[in-house]
């Protein structure tokens, strides 16, 4: 039987074909080579080969910037989106279950009343007042100030600070204040910015230093006159004139005039004002034509109150009845410290560590009120001051043997703070009795407990464990635990559970001897005599003057709440900056510390680095 063999030659199939299995296959095989030396055609190989497996085209996606296989894109999309779905399943589970701790400690008290204590200073605005200031019974006042006088060496003298519960700039306790503010941004600004206070205070420093450049002729290098007071309150041999004492009236109703008083001669106010510039040209390096336009004016003071020798209150001027100034000295060492920080120019720490100075200031031979820092004596804080320099950048000769010497007075000084020295009394609730019973005396306490704290910083950020008294070694928590009770007992720990710091807690004063806050707003303008019923009347104050610090209990502890006693309801600016200055520096976590640096800036290298060794030889 023939058939066609499919590739084409004849085939011959016999069923009785004697040829073996093996002949066949050989056969075959010979036919297979000699098919597979022609090529093969689709058709042909599909027939060899049988059906194939159909390859799977792989799948792509574009990203745009990237094109990735369609099978990794989708298992990494699914990664993501189960990851996600696991964690926020956690997350609902931690946040559902009950937490018996808070992520953020709550503010401490001093910070609470550090907030409160820089409001006051808002309350005590003269001028035209700015929009956010935020006391919404005060108003713009006393906008005549200083105007109208021909021939003057001052244009206007509206702004400033109000001293007290009166309406008269006190510039001496005023400049005193403006210091001590700068003094505690200086070292604490870390502090401020934690609490959010730091742009408040150096607004506040601002509104004081802007205030006194209008005070003298700013622009010269050379004056002979400064302005000393605005407003008057002499009320002495039944004097019935108009003034910032006779009167009960609210700020914004004053219609009396109100005198400036000049003084030529007046070296104690002159050179804290101008320590009040140079500390706050400090504050303000950042922004170097104002800090120029400050420092520039503090030379000018601080010249004229060494070429015009003379206290302030001296000839029985009114300043005498309020504020008189014991000497002069003291300035001069405190102002001329504050200078070299501003200015880095030795001859003002030649002029702070002269020793004769220091002799007249009273450095040396103590006294009953040794150690007590207040708007009249400034040694105390003068001498710390100095001791910082000691501290950080040992000059050397030929500073080192004064400066030895203010540190170790710094050190007898915190020594007297102690309970267990007897230089002070306490009273039976544990305050301090700087002014030895004698009335108002919470000014002199907290500038104390800033001193105690800021000494105790000083040490421990030069890697000092404590101080010694005498034989015995006493650790730097010795000096915040003083402060600590001090001010502890002023926020209500005391006898009476009372805080003197109004708006802080719930047991305050409510009778505060202050004009503004003793009369409503009610658009009713009361005259001179017409707010003496406010003045007299036994209900509380309509207004919260928040944040004053009324001037104190007895020496027995107690305390009257009555408008009529100045001498226990009374707040002042000067006793206002120096509680600020305590709360600060014991405010938030303690190992934030100082700030070491920022007071140095302008001062140079105590020791200039050597010059470069010369080049090498080359033949």
């Amino acid at each position: 039987m023939y058939g066609r063999d499919p590739w084409g030659g004849p085939l011959e199939i016999n069923a009785a074909d004697s040829a073996t299995d093996d002949d066949r296959s050989r056969n075959l095989n010979d036919l297979d080579r000699a098919a597979l030396s022609r090529p093969l055609d689709e058709t042909q190989q599909s027939w060899l080969l049988g059906p194939a497996e159909q390859k799977k085209k792989k799948k792509y996606v574009d990203l745009g910037c990237i094109i990735v296989s369609r099978k990794i894109f989708v298992w990494t999309v699914g990664s993501i989106v189960a990851a996600g779905l696991l964690v926020g399943l956690i997350t609902l589970i931690v946040k559902t279950v009950p937490r018996h701790h808070h992520s953020h400690a709550p503010a401490d008290n001093y910070t609470l009343a550090l907030h409160k204590a820089l409001m006051f200073f808002n309350a005590q605005r003269s001028g035209k007042l700015p929009k956010h200031n935020n006391v919404s019974w005060r108003g713009s006042s006393c906008l005549s100030d200083g105007k109208g006088k021909q021939g003057s060496f001052y244009k206007d003298l509206v702004g400033g600070y109000y001293d007290a519960g009166d309406a008269i700039k006190f510039h001496f306790p005023a400049s005193f204040a403006m210091t001590m503010l700068s003094w505690s941004v200086i070292e604490y600004s870390a502090k401020y910015e934690a609490a959010g206070e730091l742009n408040h205070v150096k607004e506040l420093i601002k509104w004081g230093a802007d205030y006194f450049l209008k005070t003298f002729n700013s622009t010269a290098d050379t004056i002979d006159r400064i302005v000393a007071q605005v407003g008057s309150g002499d009320t002495s041999g039944g004097s019935t004139t108009p003034n910032d004492h006779y009167c009960w009236m609210r700020p914004e109703d004053i219609d009396y005039d109100r005198p400036v008083t000049e003084c030529s001669s007046c070296s104690d106010l002159a050179a804290e004002m101008a320590a009040a510039l140079a500390s706050a040209s400090i504050v303000f390096k950042d922004n170097k034509a104002y800090s120029q336009k400050l420092v520039h004016g503090a030379k000018t003071l601080f010249k004229f109150s060494r070429d015009q020798r003379g206290r302030y209150s001296a000839g029985g001027s009114e300043a005498a009845i309020f504020y008189n100034s014991t000497s002069y000295w003291d300035e001069f060492i405190w102002g001329g410290a504050w200078l070299y920080y501003a200015t880095g120019n030795n001859s003002y720490l030649q002029l702070a560590t002269m020793p004769g100075l220091a002799k007249h200031a009273g450095a040396f031979w103590g006294g009953p009120d040794y150690g007590v820092l207040s708007w009249d004596n400034k040694l105390a804080g003068a001498q710390l001051l100095l001791s910082r320099l000691r501290l950080f950048l040992s000059p050397g000769y030929p500073y080192e043997e004064i400066l030895r010497t203010f540190h170790n007075q710094t050190s007898i000084i915190m020594c007297s703070y102690l309970p267990i020295f007897t230089k002070f009394n306490r009273t039976k609730g544990g305050l301090i009795e700087l002014n030895h019973g004698r009335p108002q005396p919470l000014q002199y306490v907290v500038n104390a407990a800033f001193l105690a704290t800021l000494f105790s910083d000083y040490l421990e950020a030069a890697d000092t464990p404590g101080w010694y008294c005498g034989p015995n070694f006493y650790s730097t928590d010795v000096l915040r635990d003083f402060a600590k009770t001090q001010i502890d007992y002023i926020l209500g720990k005391n006898p009476r559970k009372m805080s003197y710091i109004v708006g802080f807690g719930n047991h305050y004063p409510k009778h505060l001897h202050h004009r503004g806050a003793s009369i409503p707003k009610n658009k009713v303008r009361y005259n001179c005599k017409g707010g003496w019923k406010w003045r007299d009347t036994s209900k509380p104050n309509p207004n919260t003057l928040v944040g004053a610090m009324v001037a104190g209990p007895d020496r027995h502890d107690g305390f009257h709440d009555v408008r009529s006693n100045y001498n226990y309801t009374e707040p002042t600016i000067a006793g206002n900056a120096g509680l600020v200055a305590a709360l600060v520096a014991l405010s938030g976590d303690k190992t934030t510390g100082i700030d070491k640096n920022t007071i140095f800036s302008a001062v140079p290298p105590m020791f200039p680095t050597p010059p470069p060794p010369p080049a090498p030889w080359k033949p």
